[in-house]
């Protein structure tokens, strides 16, 4: 971990707000895109860049905007690693997120975000705040595998039931489905059961599949090679080098998704579940920050 003084906290991308205050990651996914070489890491991944001014950052961004929105985070680098514990940057930001009326979409992986449900909760309560849980695998022995340092699939779920219970609107972010490993009817239905149980808002899909780029090819390879013996070879043959590595279980896994939705109520494309995360409603979006109450 290394600390850096950021010149800029709030990306604005076609009218999304996003921040990032950590960058790298310890939860170690063997299929992380972050890690690709396009992003332009100069340290090592897992040596976390933190951006120590980020809440000084973002409060001097909020002051100055005049309309309200919806401010995400965990896009890039998860808000929730072990360091936040910590640090509590993230705490803090969503603090100033509240004290000036914005609202919040957070992704993450990590149960420590149930240290600030009192926060998300009194965000919901003045403005939005949509939590986002990452689901790829229901067996938790091969969650330990892909995702071997962060909470499991049952702890994750028990978070969602969590934000259920405070009226806190959750998304879940089914991605990615990893050909030969967890592309199974029964892992995805049994996920698609708790998210329905859950009463989650949207779930966030592109396929059923995965992407690899140079730099994350090689750590996902490598992982592979060490807990799944062979299938390596089984993806260059089947794929080659390919970006998108499409399941061979493709149609009928995303036919099961599709269904469930639709008979639940529940937003099924991408473009619906951003809108909905993106979308702060206008008696919201007008306020000043003297129009807020110190309550």
């Amino acid at each position: 971990m290394h600390f850096v003084e950021a010149k800029g906290i709030l990306s604005n991308n076609g009218g999304h707000h996003g921040m990032n205050i950590y960058r790298g990651c310890s939860h170690g996914c063997i299929y992380c895109d972050s890690r690709s070489k396009c992003y332009q890491f100069t340290h090592a991944f897992e040596d976390i860049e933190v951006k120590k001014n980020a809440p000084e950052l973002l409060e001097a961004a909020l002051r100055s905007k005049r309309n309200k929105c919806m401010i995400g985070t965990g896009s890039m680098s998860d808000p929730y690693m072990h360091c936040e514990e910590e640090l509590k940057l993230t705490r803090r930001c969503l603090e100033i997120i509240l004290q000036y009326g914005f609202g919040a979409a957070v992704q993450t992986k990590s149960d420590r975000i149930l240290r600030d449900i009192d926060l998300l909760e009194e965000i919901n309560k003045k403005a939005k705040c949509v939590v986002q849980i990452t689901l790829t695998t229901y067996d938790d022995d091969l969650c330990r595998i892909i995702e071997p340092n962060v909470c499991n699939t049952r702890r994750r779920i028990e978070v969602l039931e969590e934000m259920q219970k405070r009226g806190i609107p959750t998304v879940v972010w089914l991605s990615p489905i990893l050909p030969f490993i967890n592309d199974t009817e029964e892992n995805v239905g049994k996920i698609l059961d708790e998210c329905v149980r859950t009463g989650v808002k949207g779930i966030i899909c592109f396929g059923m599949g995965l992407t690899l780029r140079e730099g994350d090819r090689e750590y996902f390879y490598a992982a592979l090679d060490k807990h799944f013996p062979g299938l390596k070879q089984k993806y260059i043959d089947t794929y080659g080098y390919a970006y998108e590595l499409t399941s061979p279980n493709n149609g009928p896994l995303m036919r099961k998704f599709m269904n469930t939705c639709r008979e639940n109520g529940i937003l099924c494309t991408p473009d619906e579940c951003f809108a909905y995360m993106n979308e702060l409603p206008e008696k919201y979006r007008q306020l000043s920050i003297f129009d807020i109450s110190d309550g």
